[in-house]
Parts: C-alpha cells; sequence; structure tokens
C-alpha cells in the first residue's frame, strides 16, 4: 500500500499544481482587498487581520507560482486534484481573517463559515449575524460570488495563455454533467461567462439600489443570489425587510442564476432556437412552476387566504430552495408537510447544469428518468432500438453511465455522511437535513438547523465532516474522489478518467 501510494504520488504533476494553488493565493490576496477597503470606510479597525492574511497569501502565491514544472502539460487527475487542493487552501485562508479579527473564536467555525461560503452553501454557525463588523459581513457574501462561477475559472479569464488542457480545470469546477467550451478558445469561454455573470450582479444592484435598498445591503445581499449562496446579513435573512417589491427582484434573480449560463450566451448571439429547444430549461421552468402554484394552494389558509402574499412567499421559497441559494423570507418550517416536502425534494434536486445552483442537477435528473422509461420500452419490446436524446442529440452511452455512477455515489456518501453526523445525537430531521442541505450546496433544513436556526450546536467533528459534504457537493464527487484515490487504493479511477477526458478534448 506504501509503495503503491508514493508511486501513485510521484505520477502526479505537483509543480504544475503548485502554480495552480499559487495564482489561486494570490487571486485571493488581490480580492481580500475589498474587504479592507470597506473596513477603512466604516473605520470598524479589522483592516490588519486582512492584511495579514493578504500579505501571506501574496508571497506563498509568488513562491508556488516561481517553481517551473518539467512538463507543461498536465492530465485529468493532475487538474482534478488541483481543483481538489484549491478550494481547500481557497478555504483555509478565506476562513483565517474571521479568526485573527476576532469576529468568529473558534478557527473550526471559522473554517466551516469560508467552506460554507465559497462552496456558495449559506450554512452558518453564525447565532447573531447583525453584531458583525461590514468587513466581515462583505467578505462572507463576496465568497458567495467568488465561488459561484469558481475561482479557478476566474483565474483562467485572466491567463494570458491557455490550451485544451485548461479544460481539466474547468470540468472539474464547473457544476454539471458536462462542461464545454463556448468559443474556440478556452480564455475567451471564461472571460464570456465571467462577462455574463457581472453584468447580471450589476443589473441586481441597480434593480436594488432604485427599490431604496443601501448600497452595502444591496451589494451583500446580491453576491448571495448571483452565487446562489444565501449567506445573510439580517438574522431572519430577506424577512427582515418585509419589503415585497426585494422579495421579488431576489425571486427573479435567483431563479435567473439557476439557469445554465450556456443560455444566455445563446441569446446574446440570437440563436433563440436552442435555448427554446432545450429540455432542462423546459423542465426546470415547469418544476418551477409547478411547485409554486402547489405551495400556494397548500399554504392559503395559512395566510388567511391572501393570495398575493402566498404567491410571493411560495415563489420566494421555491426560488431559493431549488436554485440552492437558501434565502428565507419566512419560517416555511410552519407551512404544512406537503409544502415542506416539496422544499426537501428541490433540495436534492438543485438548480440547471452549468450555473452557479447547487444540487444533483435538473438534466441528471432527465436523463435518469429517460433511462428508466427506456429500460421498460426495452422490457416490453425487446426488438426495439432506441436511445436516449437531450435537445435533439443523442447522449453518449458511457455519459449515461457516469450520471448513474454520480447518482449511486451521492447516495452513499450522503448514507456515509449521516452515519457520522448522528453520533451528535441530535434529532432524526435536524441530522438528515443538514447533510443534504451541506452536500446540496443549499443552506438551511429543517429542525434546528432551518431557515431561523443555524448549525452552531453541531460538534467539531461534524462541523469538519459538513466542511467535507459541502466541498464534495460543489465539487461534485468526482475531483475529492480523485483527490483521495491513492490513499483509497482505487488502482483505475484516475487512469479512466484520463482517458475519458482525453477523448473529449
Amino acid at each position: 500500500m506504501i509503495y503503491y501510494l508514493k508511486h501513485n504520488l510521484h505520477k502526479v504533476n505537483w509543480a504544475m499544481i503548485g502554480n495552480v494553488l499559487g495564482m489561486v493565493l494570490i487571486a485571493q490576496g488581490c480580492l481580500m482587498f475589498l474587504p479592507v477597503l470597506v473596513d477603512l470606510i466604516y473605520q470598524e479597525g479589522l483592516y490588519d487581520s486582512y492584511l495579514i492574511v493578504i500579505a501571506i497569501c501574496l508571497v506563498l502565491g509568488y513562491v508556488l507560482t516561481r517553481k517551473r514544472a518539467r512538463m507543461n502539460s498536465y492530465f485529468a487527475k493532475d487538474g482534478m486534484i488541483a481543483v481538489g487542493l484549491a478550494w481547500i487552501v481557497l478555504s483555509f485562508f478565506g476562513g483565517l481573517p474571521f479568526y485573527l479579527s476576532g469576529e468568529i473564536p473558534s478557527f473550526v467555525d471559522c473554517f466551516f463559515e469560508a467552506v460554507s461560503g465559497f462552496t456558495t452553501t449559506g450554512s452558518s454557525i453564525l447565532e447573531e449575524v447583525e453584531s458583525l463588523k461590514h468587513a466581515t459581513l462583505f467578505w462572507r457574501s463576496f465568497t458567495h460570488w467568488i465561488g459561484g462561477m469558481g475561482i479557478l475559472v476566474f483565474i483562467l479569464a485572466l491567463m494570458p495563455k491557455s490550451n485544451d488542457r485548461d479544460m481539466h480545470i474547468m470540468r472539474a469546477e464547473a457544476p454539471g454533467p458536462t462542461i464545454g467550451k463556448l468559443v474556440p478558445r478556452m480564455r475567451q469561454s471564461a472571460m464570456i461567462l465571467y462577462a455574463m455573470y457581472m453584468g447580471l450582479t450589476v443589473i441586481m444592484v441597480i434593480l436594488l439600489l432604485i427599490g431604496k435598498m443601501p448600497l452595502f445591503d444591496a451589494l451583500c445581499n446580491t453576491f448571495g443570489t448571483a452565487g446562489t449562496g444565501g449567506f445573510a446579513i439580517k438574522n431572519t435573512s430577506i424577512g427582515a425587510y418585509n419589503n415585497a417589491y426585494y422579495e421579488v427582484i431576489i425571486t427573479v434573480f435567483m431563479i435567473l442564476f439557476g439557469v445554465n449560463f450556456n443560455m444566455y450566451y445563446f441569446l446574446l448571439i440570437r440563436d433563440f432556437k436552442q435555448v427554446f429547444r432545450n429540455e432542462e430549461l423546459r423542465a426546470y421552468l415547469g418544476i418551477i412552476l409547478f411547485s409554486i402554484t402547489c405551495i400556494t394552494l397548500n399554504v392559503l389558509s395559512i395566510y388567511n387566504f391572501d393570495v398575493l402574499k402566498s404567491i410571493r412567499l411560495a415563489s420566494f421559497q421555491v426560488g431559493s430552495i431549488i436554485t440552492t441559494t437558501g434565502y428565507s423570507s419566512c419560517d416555511y418550517t410552519i407551512w404544512p408537510q406537503f409544502s415542506k416536502m416539496i422544499l426537501f425534494l428541490l433540495t436534492i434536486l438543485g438548480a440547471s447544469a452549468g450555473s452557479t445552483g447547487g444540487g444533483v442537477k435538473v438534466s441528471r435528473m432527465l436523463i435518469i428518468v429517460k433511462k428508466i422509461k427506456l429500460d421498460i420500452q426495452k422490457l416490453l419490446h425487446p426488438q426495439k432500438v432506441e436511445a436516449i436524446t437531450m435537445d435533439g442529440k443523442v447522449v453518449d452511452t458511457e455519459v449515461v453511465n457516469q450520471i448513474l455512477a454520480f447518482f449511486c455515489s451521492f447516495i452513499i456518501i450522503v448514507g456515509i455522511i449521516i452515519f457520522l453526523v448522528s453520533l451528535n445525537n441530535l434529532d432524526f430531521e435536524t441530522t438528515i437535513t443538514a447533510v443534504i442541505t451541506c452536500i446540496g450546496n443549499v443552506g438551511p433544513g429543517y429542525g434546528l438547523c432551518g431557515p431561523m436556526g443555524n448549525f452552531s450546536m453541531f460538534s467539531n467533528f461534524s462541523k469538519i465532516v459538513l466542511s467535507i459534504a459541502m466541498l464534495i457537493g460543489r465539487l461534485e464527487i468526482y475531483p475529492i474522489l480523485i483527490f483521495l484515490s491513492p490513499i483509497l487504493g482505487i488502482r483505475n479511477v484516475s487512469k479512466s478518467f484520463h482517458k475519458r477526458n482525453k477523448r473529449r478534448a
């Protein structure tokens, strides 16, 4: 086992991985100047905590980027390990300012909060959010925006040189069953994605400002919405504003950020046919409309048959949960069991592939349903030859098998994590939903970790386990499995993954 571990680790292009980590640290150090600026504006005395971390990130990042790799090329395995390590490093240094400033005394809590921020989960250990200083609130929310599209996609957009090998990194970080280039050059694809991401962000901030939301609040709430993260700057989340206009704007943009960003690209180039024929988009919007209708009818009696209020609250929560944002405009745990079950199922489902949302993804569920339908047809008509199609194109059998493997892995990992978290001896509802909401990158669950609660009651062990669950959910299992494959003795995973991605590239 030791020989095998050394042999596999030796094969990894560690110099290249170090270069990637160095670029991540430099990018993070530069981005941390924003909370420093916020602190200087509000004069709350936290800037030194951020400056210390900035210095560490820039120096360490510079050292790592100076080491030249013997091989300029790298493979899927290297890309996966680089992405897995990058997100762990990002979260570690991202949580340091919370600890150094004393805003969050426990380092485990700081790490949990940072992981939750970058993975756009939104689960928090904080009981009193409004007592935090502005720089901390800003950085918490801004981590959502950074993690929403992906820090490495951001770096690829800025890199002067890129090649097809960078697709291994983009595939590892971007959510969804497949990821392709929008245009032939990798750097251009990353730039287009971030341009659309920034454009939608700016539009939302402007609309909130038109509604007279304070600039600081508008920025933080937009960061949480754009990244589909959900860290609130008020103790009762968006419900604290009690403003229908804010809720409508945030609802619309949560749903927009849950759409595959390729659709926006097709709209920009006026290829409307690609948008209208997209099955995932139609299913995504159909599920949202169906869920809103069912919940509205189910909660009417709670809100004295006020139809508009019921639609508004139902729309907000459906948009928040299916996109895995996690904001709340009310305490939906008081809703009937039927409504709560719909939200629970939406927690597992998640948004579209290629969006900033988490969850299993609508496209995966569509293909699984089509696979079940095809198998039933084959049982009834053994001679019938058919294939699974999406958007009029045949889905490769290998892709279908990967999705089935992903779903099975998801169930197994959820079971293992539930088993570990159950050592906390909390109630059944809290334990189950805490795990589901963390691995789905949603945020609030039910029970003690509901929209009006938090994750502070969990032990340090459970918080670390749930942090790993958030990372697994954000990176969609495989980068973590590839990263751990030498240790777990999975001898052929990296090799087969490399062959599959070489064919794609």
